[in-house]
């Protein structure tokens, strides 16, 4: 995921906050960016300017006025050129100005000649945030088109603490990566995408399950959440990983828990990706107390859980697009080929756990796609790369 030919225009104004910008612009220029900075004067008391230009390579603006070597109307130019505006933070002060439309510096003067997608991230005292005036001002600023950023919560430069501190560095490039990183192709579908590995229980302590990390789902879940779907990851508990930013998460732990996760979540989506790796079999019975060991074998009867993906092809609606995924040590195309044919997919994910750099635990794969009208067989690349793949296959899917 890149920023590779996009121009991202951050604004920062005079609150405390301001020192974590630096870290944002040097993340956003990584990732590919074009990154032009607008400082207020208020802004420079807290980081100077020669900060982001070394970080960026480009001139940071503050005075309405400074020499500007192209002679053009820098602030028109500026706001022309940006494809997203990120102001964070955003003091009260900046938020009641754009709420009402005055433009008597250059931060401001841009954000109103901008016509690309506004972030907003407000940062202020806890009072001054709860203040029903700077309420009416961040609502107002909805109303606009503006994305306002809610605040984080925690302890604050004036030594309280409650609401009002700028999100992490991180969050808030996730915010402008979801703003213009990928088209826009799946807005206004739902899509639901499982994670992980199911635990079946067989005492107290020790669980059946498989090496399942839910890289891949995850992976898949950002992706369609970054191409503008409203998603929902239904993800095991055992994952270990940070929750997908702007993501319903629905945790589950069994194969029994799963199908009904799926059931209540996946029946009235657009799309339902089954990336978790799910259990066939638990154990028949679950003993109360923890089994002990002895110096005999032990017989473990096992029981078949529900198939899943059988249930949703037999019983979903014909609008609903249906993926999976295959996991195969031999015969990978004929067991998966067939895998989509019973359970009545329109795609399937094959990945054979004898090639390198595919699996568990690793941050790329090596996959085929599988339809009803031919299999192609992907590079080893990242999990990432692979999930923007499927999201785009969806978006045509859905057309």
């Amino acid at each position: 995921m890149t920023l590779q030919g996009k121009t991202v225009l951050l604004g920062v104004s005079g609150g405390i906050a301001a020192y974590k910008m630096p870290n944002v612009a040097h993340a956003l220029k990584k990732l590919g960016a074009d990154v032009h900075v607008v400082m207020t004067r208020n802004a420079t008391q807290f980081i100077t300017p020669l900060v982001f230009e070394t970080l960026t390579n480009n001139r940071c603006v503050v005075g309405m006025f400074e020499h500007n070597e192209k002679c053009e109307v820098e602030h028109i130019a500026l706001a022309q050129a940006a494809d997203v505006l990120l102001i964070a933070p955003a003091t009260a002060n900046v938020a009641a100005k754009l709420a009402h439309g005055i433009a008597d510096d250059m931060l401001t003067t841009v954000t109103l000649a901008a016509a690309c997608p506004k972030l907003i991230a407000p940062a202020m005292n806890t009072q001054m945030l709860q203040n029903a005036v700077t309420q009416d001002n961040l609502a107002r600023l909805r109303g606009y088109g503006f994305t306002v950023i809610p605040p984080a919560s925690g302890t604050l430069a004036c030594g309280g603490a409650g609401s009002g501190r700028l999100p992490d560095e991180e969050l808030l490039v996730d915010h402008v990566l979801r703003a213009v990183a990928c088209e826009q192709d799946l807005r206004g579908r739902k899509v639901v995408v499982t994670a992980g590995a199911t635990a079946e229980p067989l005492d107290p302590v020790r669980v059946l399950t498989n090496r399942s990390t839910g890289k891949m789902g995850y992976a898949v879940a950002r992706a369609c959440m970054l191409h503008g779907a409203d998603v929902t990851l239904l993800a095991a508990e055992s994952v270990a990983l940070p929750p997908v930013p702007f993501v319903k998460m629905v945790s589950f732990t069994t194969a029994a828990s799963l199908f009904a996760a799926v059931r209540e979540h996946a029946m009235n989506a657009d799309a339902l990706v089954m990336a978790a790796a799910v259990a066939d079999y638990r154990p028949a019975s679950v003993a109360a107390g923890k089994i002990k060991k002895t110096d005999t074998a032990l017989t473990l009867p096992l029981e078949r859980t529900e198939d899943i993906l059988a249930w949703v092809g037999a019983h979903k609606p014909g609008e609903l697009f249906t993926c999976g995924f295959s996991m195969e040590t031999e015969n990978l195309l004929e067991n998966s080929a067939a895998k989509l044919k019973k359970k009545n997919l329109d795609l399937i994910v094959a990945n054979d756990l004898g090639t390198p750099g595919a699996g568990f635990g690793v941050d790329t794969n090596v996959v085929t796609l599988i339809t009803a009208d031919g299999a192609e067989a992907l590079p080893l690349q990242s999990k990432e790369d692979i999930g923007h793949i499927l999201a785009r296959r969806i978006a045509e899917a859905l057309r």
